[in-house]
């Protein structure tokens, strides 16, 4: 890709970007041996393919509908991107085709911790279930949480870990064909949202970060993740959850940067902690 006039981009090593002397963009997305190409420069597209295939022996699909168990669907209102097929061979797999529905992944105020009298279950069968749904996660961010909560029961996983892990099953039955929608939008904002509960581990007292960042309205980026240290205030833990926000409007910025997309005007931070807010403003 260097070598045809291709930039890697220095936010996401599998992009490779390439501009034309009229302005358009042609862009190469590569995981492994499947390869998503996408610009607005026809010929650059066709030139591209040619390349590949003097290297490769690939096969064009057409325009987009599947990638890695994700189902694209292209609208006049935008692009859609759902798991449905991989929701469904889940439950199939695991016996919960029939199961009973749930209205929420997890339990409110729920006290999932490591309980040592608590029965030993089969943690390869637990892993693997597990691992699935965190790839899920990568269009459900309705399930991001829960996900993240049960991921860490990972080397002794007991029963009650096992029945939470089933609740998200039950949940993902009753909603199957959920996803992401990505509109056309005309105005160029980016802004995340953060948040974090306080000392939420029963385990070891760490707090659990979250955040969702939009671009022109739709949600591209979110995540959430245990702190890596113990905070001793709500406020730390506030503060601690907007540098993650921060890290990755940044690293937003750089990918638009290479794709040349005209950026003007601040990024935007929301949160919902006051004294967090004033650290940031007045940091001495």
């Amino acid at each position: 890709m260097l070598d045809i006039g291709y930039k890697q981009s220095q936010g996401d090593h599998t992009l490779f970007v390439k501009h034309s002397a009229s302005g358009g963009v042609t862009a190469l997305l590569v995981y492994i041996d499947d390869i998503i190409v996408i610009g607005d420069d026809l010929e650059g597209m066709e030139n591209l393919k040619k390349c590949l295939v003097k290297e490769f022996k690939i096969k064009k699909l057409g325009k987009q509908k599947y990638f890695l168990g994700i189902e694209v669907v292209h609208s006049w209102e935008g692009i859609f991107i759902s798991q449905q097929k991989y929701v469904t061979d889940l439950l199939t797999e695991t016996g919960k085709l029939g199961c009973r529905l749930a209205e929420t992944p997890i339990e409110f105020n729920h006290r999932l911790g490591d309980t040592l009298e608590d029965t030993a279950v089969n943690k390869g069968s637990y892993q693997r279930r597990v691992g699935r749904l965190i790839y899920l996660s990568h269009t459900r961010p309705d399930i991001a949480y829960v996900v993240n909560v049960v991921s860490q029961f990972m080397h002794n996983p007991k029963e009650s870990h096992f029945r939470g892990m089933y609740r998200i099953l039950q949940y993902l039955k009753g909603t199957p064909g959920k996803g992401i929608l990505f509109k056309k939008g005309k105005e160029l904002i980016l802004k995340a949202y953060t948040d974090a509960d306080f000392a939420g581990s029963l385990i070891d007292r760490r707090s659990t970060s979250g955040y969702c960042t939009f671009l022109r309205g739709n949600l591209v980026t979110w995540r959430s993740e245990k702190q890596n240290v113990v905070a001793r205030s709500s406020t730390e833990v506030e503060f601690r959850a907007m540098t993650l926000g921060i890290c990755k409007l940044l690293w937003l910025k750089i990918v638009l940067e290479d794709l040349r997309v005209k950026w003007e005007g601040p990024m935007k931070l929301y949160c919902n902690n006051k004294s967090a807010i004033n650290i940031e403003h007045n940091p001495v």
